[in-house]
């Protein structure tokens, strides 16, 4: 896909709370939550801006925005993710939704905020935005945006050069004409279209769109094309849905993996197939709350302030049952990094773009000392461990006595365990334990002329070699 997405709509600020439920209030009939970690996320038009960011280096969110912490704090996830913000001023407050889980289950949401626009016509850098765009995706969410008949006018015209994807709201505004399709699910075309026999056709028609797409959950997705093609596009059984997996923002995953595939040249009938597969592949990694933003990665293990320096430490395996527990991505890569040079950087931060949280297995001295020889390691663990921590891609470090991380990979499963070289994956001895319990194991390219040993040798002058 090439070219910049831009992404139009309501925005707001999601707040996820989650810890354990043990015991009812003594006052009423409620189960008490004993909050353990909380986090903040871009959500509405904000999420899928956020989701869209994760295939294109090329975003642009157009959004209300209320000049207020939350409305602040929400401009800044999403600028730490890479996407460009054009604002549209807002007066009132910035709506936050405070979802309340208990081990992944939840109990409570919390909704706060309201804002109206706070003019007659958007800022003169929306149309600028929009003329750049090589494909729109407009995530209504009822709060105002899609009404303003100045951005309509400049959409609608938008709309006969390039893709715009549509994904209504039942309190929001009806789609513009000659949108390339619009993506509601059963319950919003129902409400949009009540009573009508051919809901679908029907939208497609009454809308004027090249399509309708209704998306069915695990069951994949209707699409509705002109003279009355209807095709179903069901969910990959390598990538099937369990029944009560977490859903929310599958909506927002789906309609922007559509508009990127149409933005690539993808027809209607492709673009589906691809969103389908990849939505499917959201709500398996736990859905919206399990998409973290660059400045939050590392405070799901850092916020302890102590990295753990002693091989099995209890606060990386709670945090791995925290990640485990919300349907997050675990990443872990291993090594002894004496000395850490760019090459383990890079490896590490593309290690990173694999999963949700990164933890990194070093070798402990005596380990090092079995592998390389007397004289090794120059650092002991205790420094590496401290240099692998202060890397923004790394969430949490472990040090291990053994001559492979074996046993500590039995305790933390991670889902995918990274080695930086030239192996065989068949040919690592820990890659039959990470196998056993369901992960994948992920080799990834080293950089050209940078090797450890040899560092060490040429600052020794000792000629050593080694790699």
């Amino acid at each position: 896909m090439s070219g910049r997405i831009v992404i139009v709509g309501d925005s707001i600020l999601d707040v996820d709370i989650d810890g354990t439920a043990n015991r009812l209030c003594p006052d009423a009939p409620v189960p008490v939550v004993d909050a353990e970690q909380s986090w903040q996320r871009p959500g509405g038009a904000g999420l899928a801006a956020l989701l869209a960011a994760r295939g294109s280096a090329d975003v642009t969110l157009i959004t209300g925005v209320v000049d207020d912490d939350d409305g602040n704090r929400m401009c800044e996830l999403l600028r730490a993710a890479g996407v460009q913000v054009v604002a549209m001023p807002m007066s009132g407050s910035t709506v936050v939704k405070t979802r309340v889980t208990a081990r992944g289950q939840s109990m409570l949401r919390v909704d706060r905020g309201g804002a109206v626009f706070d003019g007659q016509v958007p800022p003169a850098s929306v149309a600028a935005c929009l003329s750049e765009a090589a494909a729109i995706c407009v995530a209504d969410y009822g709060h105002g945006i899609t009404s303003i008949p100045t951005l309509r006018g400049w959409l609608e015209r938008i709309a006969l050069r390039v893709p715009v994807v549509w994904d209504p709201h039942p309190r929001g505004e009806a789609p513009i004409a000659h949108c390339a399709m619009l993506t509601p699910n059963e319950d919003e075309l129902r409400q949009l279209c009540p009573g009508t026999r051919a809901p679908g056709e029907g939208l497609r028609k009454g809308a004027q769109a090249d399509s309708v797409c209704v998306t069915l959950g695990s069951r994949g997705a209707q699409l509705y094309m002109a003279g009355h093609s209807r095709r179903h596009i069901a969910v990959p059984r390598s990538v099937a849905t369990p029944p009560h997996a977490d859903t929310c923002g599958a909506g927002d995953r789906f309609a922007t993996a559509v508009t990127s595939a149409l933005a690539g040249g993808a027809t209607a009938p492709e673009a589906v197939s691809q969103a389908v597969e990849t939505a499917a592949r959201f709500v398996n990694a736990g859905g919206a709350a399990s998409v973290s933003t660059p400045a939050q990665r590392n405070a799901v293990a850092k916020s302890s302030s102590a990295f753990p320096l002693d091989g099995l430490s209890t606060d990386v395996c709670a945090v791995a049952r925290k990640l485990h527990a919300q349907g997050r991505t675990i990443v872990a890569a291993g090594g002894c990094f004496d000395l850490l040079h760019v090459g383990h950087v890079r490896m590490l931060y593309a290690a990173r773009q694999l999963g949700d949280a990164l933890i990194v297995l070093v070798n402990s001295d005596e380990s090092v000392r079995g592998l390389k020889g007397e004289g090794r390691p120059v650092m002991p663990a205790t420094d590496r461990a401290r240099v692998l921590n202060a890397l923004a891609c790394v969430d949490a470090v472990a040090v291990f006595d053994e001559p492979t991380p074996q046993p500590l990979l039995t305790k933390l499963k991670p889902d995918v365990w990274v080695k930086g070289g030239d192996y065989i994956a068949d040919s690592l001895p820990e890659a039959d334990v990470v196998r056993r319990y369901g992960g994948e194991v992920v080799i990834l390219p080293t950089v050209p002329g940078y090797s450890s040993t040899n560092l060490i040798s040429a600052a020794r002058g000792s000629g050593e070699k080694g790699a």
